[in-house]
């Protein structure tokens, strides 16, 4: 996701933070701060943020521009855990853990205790202490797999990375590489059919089954998606400008989240989705007003995304997996993909939390197309080809609808159906992440090159950034 380079600055420049110190008056000071800005992020108050500002803050940044920026720290989700990362000449450093990625605020005060500055920005991951040895089963037999090798160990001897699992397609040449245990503790390398849950990549697989249904003439992506909702839920007037174009490109104007997703009294935040159904989406539909109309912005939605699910399915009259498998699944012949975990299967790896702890699978109902999948990286290479190849069947024919251009994302990436597009050097590269509680996946191609990247992780411990920087260096390597 996109979203570790998310960047809201609310005010001035902040001095480089280099010096950890003793707790102080100061810091403690800086702390209280810090907590009542926390309660009011994850209850979502703006203007009551900016009321904690210094009147110097205020006179740079309007309230209303504050409050728009605002949203999109929102769309995170709520603060599930903080610590201070530095402190110095005032000004704290804060670590902020969201549901799906991490951050840094950093926080100035004055002596009345009000905000002078303001700003959420990048932060490198913590690292922990490295591991003695990792096994792994790697051939090195250039330039590009050496960087490859040492860009995977950098992941692999975290403390509490687990198994990882890379494919790499480069001048017509497939190379592997396995590191870790699939299982703490059990001495088992992944191979190529090593099952993991892939989080977000689903949904370009949920981008092709809606392209599939454009390209048969079906429905159009300008359609309304009121046109084929439950009139009870079609009744909101929130929804009429919604589109099937806007669900896959995160512009509806949909929140990342439902504002009571917790509420079932079955949910459980180690499973965050298994009681989420169809039922309790509409009904969460039928009142939804979102902040901004749609295509105004980019808003990362995993209910936008469950939601285009579910029409596919009620368009094509069955079930989601259903017709994943048919349309997808069979004709790639993705045989250990599912949205289930198949207790006789052994070939499973199981989910690590970023302190290395063991956690539960993600099961899902309504919000599968969101993120539901289980893959391989056998699998995701079949998968990866056909977005390679020139379109000829009608899958393929799918797949390149989703490439094509359908919003800009500032400062540097388009969107088409699901996929993020970059380019350098004058070539367009294609990818997605996907994380769940215990997993982390990274797909990425270069259709004018024929290559491919594909990292699998049985950890939160995201591999997105490295993905992005080994499809960068495939790319440039000649």
């Amino acid at each position: 996701m996109t979203i570790k380079h998310l960047s809201i600055c609310f005010g001035m420049l902040f001095f480089l933070l280099q010096s950890t110190f003793a707790q102080s008056e100061d810091e403690r000071k800086n702390r209280a701060v810090y907590n009542r800005i926390e309660f009011l992020i994850n209850t979502q108050q703006a203007d009551s943020i900016y009321s904690l500002a210094a009147p110097s803050f205020q006179q740079a940044i309007s309230r209303e521009d504050f409050i728009s920026t605002s949203e999109k720290l929102f769309s995170l989700g709520k603060i599930q855990n903080s610590e201070l990362d530095k402190f110095s000449k005032g000004t704290a450093l804060y670590r902020v853990s969201f549901a799906s990625t991490e951050l840094g605020l950093a926080l100035a005060i004055d002596s009345t205790m009000m905000f002078t500055g303001l700003m959420f920005q990048p932060i490198e991951p913590k690292q922990g202490p490295k591991k003695e040895a990792v096994i792994s089963q790697v051939e090195t037999k250039n330039p590009l797999d050496f960087f490859v090798d040492s860009l995977a160990r950098s992941y692999a001897e975290q403390q509490n990375a687990q198994s990882l699992a890379i494919a790499v397609i480069h001048k017509n040449k497939l190379n592997s590489f396995f590191y870790g245990e699939t299982a703490k503790g059990n001495n088992t390398l992944p191979d190529g059919n090593t099952l993991y849950e892939i989080g977000s990549v689903t949904k370009t697989f949920t981008a092709s089954l809606l392209a599939d249904l454009v390209n048969k003439g079906t429905i159009s992506l300008d359609d309304t998606i009121t046109k084929f909702l439950p009139d009870s839920v079609a009744m909101n007037p929130a929804l009429q400008k919604i589109t099937f174009k806007t669900l896959a490109n995160h512009t509806s104007g949909l929140p990342r989240l439902a504002d009571y997703i917790d509420k079932n009294p079955k949910f459980n935040q180690a499973d965050p989705y298994a009681v989420y159904d169809r039922k309790a989406l509409f009904s969460f539909l039928k009142h939804v007003k979102p902040a901004r109309e749609p295509e105004e912005e980019f808003e990362y939605s995993n209910i936008g995304y469950g939601l285009l699910g579910e029409l596919i399915s009620i368009i094509s009259k069955k079930p989601y997996m259903q017709l994943m498998k048919e349309q997808l699944l069979t004709p790639l012949e993705m045989t250990n993909t599912s949205d289930k975990i198949d207790p006789k299967n052994k070939n499973i790896a199981k989910p690590y939390n970023k302190n290395g702890e063991e956690v539960a699978y993600w099961h899902f109902q309504a919000l599968t197309s969101t993120g539901g999948l289980k893959s391989s990286l056998n699998d995701l290479l079949r998968y990866t080809i056909a977005q390679l190849t020139f379109p000829e069947t009608d899958i393929q024919r799918a797949m390149h609808l989703t490439k094509q251009f359908t919003y800009f994302i500032p400062p540097n990436t388009d969107i088409g159906l699901a996929w993020r597009m970059n380019m350098l050097d004058d070539q367009i590269y294609f990818h997605h992440t996907g994380a769940t509680g215990g997993f982390n996946a990274f797909v990425g191609f270069v259709p004018d090159e024929k290559a491919v990247v594909i990292m699998l992780a049985n950890s939160e411990l995201s591999v997105g950034e490295l993905g992005k920087k080994l499809l960068e260096k495939v790319l440039t390597t000649k």
